[in-house]
């Protein structure tokens, strides 16, 4: 059974949110205990869902924790309104869709020192997802102490940050089959002067390229024309912006007319004039997907080799 105090609690936040809790059922953690998990719609569009798991004893009274989960569940009340919540771009335009996440973080059990999440990254170009990435997000000792708990609602945005930040470094491999591909969370990622995360220093230019492939791809090609978040705190977070910024870059798509904005100005569709630009972005996808590739030695893969 689900822990009924911790049950009561969510359901209470999800309704501040604009969320309900269509379902719950016990979980187990990677490295043993228990977890709760607990299934949210958005309460306008149940049919729009995602998973919240949380330790079965998280402490929910404690204020930090009980600040830090509202806040989490009224920015996934927004993200569920895209046609694809669970889809993100990369800074070098890789529509990717994120999901069998184990949370919380769990101890490594190789003897190292570090904490692990494991969960799926698979490629979204609107055709058959084959290519896929499985991986293991580890987190120094250092870097936990900058983390308020290590649960999905306090994780959840920087580690999708670190996956798709280390996929544009060429260091992950969309793959058919194959075995997890690790992802280090180091403090290279955190900024103790400034006390926030920052991944890419990115210009305007880039931000407006970045939202542009964002809505040719999450809105255009795998929404049905649908119009999608563009004012995200987790692309600001990832793109080292603000979310006022990002309304900028925002408002002047729309006025190049490569976005046609929603009755709320902070989500907009691609609009025909974007959607032209398919061969561009597919190319842009094509580019870094060739350039994650492993290169070989062709000496060594004819056996040209005294090793």
């Amino acid at each position: 059974m689900v822990n009924e105090v911790l049950a009561v609690q969510v359901e209470s936040a999800a309704r501040s949110a604009g969320l309900v809790v269509v379902g719950s059922e016990p979980g187990e953690k990677v490295a043993g205990g228990a977890t709760a998990k607990f299934t949210l719609a958005l309460a306008a569009d149940p049919a729009k869902t995602q998973l919240l798991e949380l330790s079965a004893g998280f402490e929910f009274g404690r204020p930090d924790l009980m600040e830090g989960v509202k806040a989490y569940l009224a920015e996934s009340a927004k993200r569920l309104k895209n046609p694809r919540p669970d889809c993100y771009l990369t800074l070098h335009g890789i529509p990717l869709s994120f999901g069998r996440f184990g949370w919380p973080f769990h101890e490594s059990t190789s003897g190292a020192d570090t904490s692990l999440v494991h969960g799926e990254v698979r490629l979204e170009d609107g055709g058959e997802s084959v290519l896929h990435a499985n991986v293991a997000v580890s987190m120094t000792v250092t870097f936990r102490d900058v983390v308020t708990a290590p649960e999905q609602p306090f994780a959840e945005g920087f580690i999708y940050n670190a996956v798709r930040k280390t996929m544009d470094q060429g260091q992950l491999e969309l793959v058919k089959s194959g075995n997890r591909q690790p992802v280090p969370l180091t403090t290279r990622y955190y900024s103790v002067k400034q006390k926030k995360f920052v991944f890419n220093d990115t210009t305007e230019a880039q931000r407006k390229g970045f939202l542009a492939g964002k809505a040719f791809w999450l809105s255009g090609v795998l929404g049905g024309g649908g119009p999608v978040w563009l004012a995200d705190p987790r692309d600001a977070q990832y793109l080292d912006t603000s979310v006022e910024e990002l309304r900028g870059a925002t408002k002047t798509l729309v006025a190049e007319g490569l976005l046609q904005p929603a009755e709320d100005a902070e989500y907009a569709a691609a609009t025909a004039k974007l959607m032209e630009r398919r061969e561009e972005c597919r190319a842009e996808m094509t580019r870094t997907l060739e350039s994650i590739k492993p290169a070989f030695n062709e000496e060594m893969r004819a056996g040209l080799t005294n090793m």
